[in-house]
């Protein structure tokens, strides 16, 4: 009996002492100071089977005392650990609960006080085996004074099976404070003001916010401190006002970096990147009604601009081809082609919003920077072209190719709703190399703000692009009151034939300067091949054509593929009087009291192409740039180049034709209209020469 009661005693002692075991090698010595105390932590008291261990460096801080942050702020250094020493352990990879805003004698600085577990994420080398964690840390604690402490940490953690240990629960504690994208608690979007200088955040949550907080990791020289709060009425959400400090002459450089910005409410925390817009003196002024006014103007004027046109010609056919159909019919073909320009203005506007949430640089017509997009599209156009005369048929848009047939089979492919809607969405692919002012402002204005915005603006563009489709919908008796198909329609197909075959070249243009004059040459032979081919086999069966129209777009864009022979540049010409677009240079040419006149162009941009030939390229303009004391600087941005996409948001645009003129009087540049006159430009020149009169 005395010997049973022994034995249960010892079984409960062992299992008491288990626990005590396992959880004894899941935390190093304290490592003791007279104002604060590390050690390491583990969660598990065994290294486990798995390749990753979560860990902490844990502190204990006196009263008064903290400790820093990653980005400690206007003064300290965060703490840094060199793991080489440690066997079993690939990589250790350090992560940072959200700190505390500290204010001392007008710094201010993150990090922790009183208490913080620093969460560690262990990779090791060989699963199963055991892990000897040595850290040689150093840190920074501040009161009033500062003072560095070093400290050697280890960790021994033998092999065996998963176990949890004591301090699992306070690793999990603070791991819950590491902020994270998705938390319920991010940021919406990050625009920059000006007089004076601050960076405007909107913050969202998932809960009503209480007292939130934002804390800005941005480029060198510049600092955010504490921001004045505005809540929404609903608490979901707030514009938190960070004042900027660093070269207020130099805020505005600020538009279009993309920054870190960690945002706190009480022990919630989240994260996230936001692409700095402009705001106010930065971007585009105007109501958002009046914008919207001016969106509507701007797509209505793009219906005569020559990038629209060869499609429009497309459509005109179409409603020659309609004239004594009945009014249902009509009215749902210029609705589909309608809805057409207003799905690709809505996908255009989606594709830009995903593109800058992830930090990419935006733009309007970028998808003409794209070879395939080019090489696509003179393909298409080229078979539009072939289609108007009569050698190849195809069903975008609307069937137009058998025009002439006048039986009930030819009058239902007219009425194609599909061809329709595909007309008027490649009409507004087509429109983006075109611009006009208002497009310009009201583009300008989207893209500095929102997602809300950018769908609002570009479906007020689609609604001015489709307003003439939109009257006639309304009123279709206007196209049933044209004179019906005749013969005096061969003659129109081959005219407008010829103006899409231009517009192909002007594609193929446009690529050369991306891929190269050979690759781009091959392209153009193999279109005019195809060309010569449909017109031989126009009598052939379908299959036969479509096989050779198949094949040429395979070359066509297999060529377009390849690497480009041309660099990415900033689209010197080669002409004496141009120089290559250096951002960092123009300040050193200012201060010496030069003029400097940048021009941000591209090969598809029709506007540019307008400008030079009116007046950068002739008269007074091309005088003055010809003289001494103004620099000529060209930026190119046919290809993508992210520096120009910044350069452009520095000033609150996001499509070409740009212009700006620096100097002794305008260091930060002078923006000229989308659409230049000599009066514009030099007026430009007199101004920032100040005193110094720009060369004549």
């Amino acid at each position: 009996m005395r010997l049973r009661a022994v034995l249960i005693l010892l079984a409960a002692a062992i299992s008491c002492a288990a626990p005590a075991f396992a959880q004894g090698g899941a935390a190093s010595p304290w490592v003791r100071n007279d104002h604060a105390g590390v050690r390491l932590i583990a969660a598990t008291a065994t290294a486990g089977s798995g390749d990753v261990i979560r860990a902490g460096l844990h502190f204990t801080l006196r009263p008064g005392w903290k400790t820093y942050w990653r980005n400690p702020g206007d003064a300290g250094f965060a703490p840094r650990a060199d793991w080489a020493a440690s066997d079993n352990v690939a990589e250790v990879t350090l992560r940072w609960p959200a700190p505390e805003r500290f204010e001392l004698f007008g710094l201010e600085t993150f990090g922790y006080a009183d208490e913080v577990v620093l969460p560690l994420d262990i990779r090791v080398a060989r699963a199963g085996e055991p892990v000897a964690l040595r850290g040689a840390l150093e840190y920074l604690v501040c009161e009033r004074v500062c003072i560095p402490y070093t400290a050697e940490l280890r960790l021994d953690l033998p092999a065996g099976p998963v176990r949890p240990s004591a301090e699992a629960h306070l690793i999990n504690r603070f791991e819950a404070r590491v902020p994270t994208v998705g938390s319920g608690l991010g940021v919406a979007n990050a625009s920059l003001r000006l007089d004076p200088p601050a960076l405007a955040v909107q913050v969202t949550s998932t809960l009503p916010l209480e007292h939130p907080d934002a804390i800005v990791e941005g480029p060198d020289g510049w600092a955010f401190t504490r921001p004045t709060v505005a809540l929404a009425a609903d608490r979901l959400s707030a514009t938190l006002l960070l004042p900027v400090h660093g070269d207020v002459s130099r805020a505005r450089d600020l538009v279009g970096r993309t920054l870190a910005i960690t945002v706190t409410d009480g022990p919630r925390a989240g994260e996230g990147r936001a692409n700095v817009l402009a705001f106010d003196g930065a971007a585009p002024s105007g109501t958002m009604l009046g914008v919207i006014a001016l969106a509507v103007v701007g797509g209505l004027i793009l219906n005569v601009m020559p990038c629209v046109l060869p499609v429009l010609s497309l459509k005109l056919l179409g409603v020659v081809a309609q004239a004594g159909v009945a009014r249902g019919r009509v009215r749902l073909s210029f609705l589909a082609s309608a809805a057409g320009i207003l799905a690709a203005f809505l996908a255009l506007a989606g594709v830009l919003i995903a593109l800058r949430a992830g930090g990419h640089g935006i733009g309007w017509g970028i998808q003409f920077q794209q070879p395939l997009f080019l090489a696509s599209m003179a393909v298409l156009v080229t078979l539009f072209a072939a289609n108007l005369w009569g050698w190849f048929a195809i069903n975008l848009p609307g069937r137009v190719a058998d025009l002439a047939d006048r039986g009930a089979g030819a009058a239902e492919r007219r009425g194609s709703l599909m061809g329709s809607f595909a007309s008027g969405a490649f009409a507004t692919v087509l429109a983006t190399p075109c611009s006009a002012p208002f497009l310009g402002t009201a583009v300008g204005f989207a893209l500095a703000r929102g997602p809300v915005e950018i769908l609002t603006i570009f479906s007020a563009l689609g609604v001015g692009l489709a307003s003439p489709y939109l009257v006639l919908a309304v009123f279709p008796d206007l196209v049933r009151a044209l004179p019906r198909p005749g013969a005096w329609m061969i003659v129109l197909r081959r005219v407008l034939g010829f103006a899409l075959a231009l517009t192909a070249v002007w594609l193929i243009f446009v690529l050369r300067t991306q891929i190269g004059d050979v690759p781009a040459s091959v392209i153009a032979a193999v279109l005019a091949a195809l060309l010569a081919v449909l017109f031989v086999l126009r009598h052939a069966g379908a299959p036969v054509r479509g096989a050779v129209c198949a094949g040429a777009a395979c070359v066509a864009l297999l060529l377009a593929a390849m690497p480009g022979a041309l660099p990415s540049g900033y689209g010197a010409d080669g002409g004496s009087r141009w120089q290559a677009f250096d951002r960092d240079r123009i300040a050193t040419l200012v201060r010496a009291g030069q003029v400097v006149f940048v021009d941000v162009t591209a090969s598809w941009c029709v506007t540019c192409q307008v400008n030079k030939a009116a007046v950068v390229n002739r008269g007074p303009v091309a005088d003055r740039l010809a003289g001494t004391g103004i620099v000529a600087m060209r930026a190119d941005w046919t290809r993508p180049d992210a520096r120009i996409s910044d350069y452009l948001a520095s000033f609150g645009r996001y499509g070409i034709p740009f212009n700006a003129v620096y100097g002794p009087n305008a260091p930060e540049g002078i923006a000229l209209p989308e659409i230049l006159t000599d009066q514009a430009v030099l007026s430009a020149f007199d101004r920032a020469a100040g005193g110094r009169t720009a060369a004549r």
